[in-house]
């Protein structure tokens, strides 16, 4: 049993920050927006998972690579999944997939390299990734026209659940050839 049932105002303050952000929030972002110390912030998160977790709550506070959220407990998605189980699927396409982890390997990229290993136009497919905020624009390459550079946001790392960039898995030997080929492509 937690020693106090009552949660303390920091405690408090911290899951409504939560519950409001409505995304994952890392832990400099829970003490930069409640102006709270780091050691006060970590505390409270603890004892909050330990509080939903100890008074079976419908939903839980989880930690995923140091942004945290809540999640409905496991043991409710079956009952939720007949009313909110049915919304819009929002998987990405074949194309998409491959487009996202062309930029995820290569970043910082170019449309125009983007296209030139998939052989085909991408222009929508980045659209919608970055409608999607698994991509973005990181700079400008120094080549004439200045095109956009588009690497990957914290989105796609939590929602492909990567700690980071570096945890992608490593690309086979016929992938590396295909993208060595194309270093250095022009705009």
């Amino acid at each position: 049993m937690i020693g106090d049932t009552l949660l303390t105002n920091d405690e408090r303050l911290i899951e409504v920050v939560l519950y409001l952000e409505n995304e994952p929030v890392s832990l400099e972002q829970l003490v930069k927006i409640t102006s709270l110390q780091e050691i006060v912030v970590t505390e409270a998160l603890k004892r909050l998972m330990n509080y939903y977790i100890e008074f079976n709550h419908g939903i839980k506070l989880v930690d995923n690579h140091g942004f945290y959220s809540f999640l409905p407990n496991e043991d409710l998605h079956e009952k939720l999944q007949s009313c909110y189980g049915k919304k819009v699927d929002r998987r990405l396409s074949k194309a998409a997939l491959e487009t996202l982890s062309i930029i995820a390997y290569r970043q910082p990229t170019t449309r125009r390299e983007v296209e030139n290993i998939r052989g085909v136009s991408s222009d929508n497919i980045i659209r919608i990734l970055r409608e999607r905020d698994y991509i973005t624009v990181v700079g400008r390459k120094e080549v004439p026209g200045y095109p956009s550079l588009y690497g990957t946001t914290k989105k796609f790392l939590y929602e492909f659940n990567l700690p980071s960039i570096a945890a992608l898995p490593k690309l086979s030997d016929i992938d590396k050839e295909r993208f060595a080929s194309l270093e250095d492509v022009d705009e």
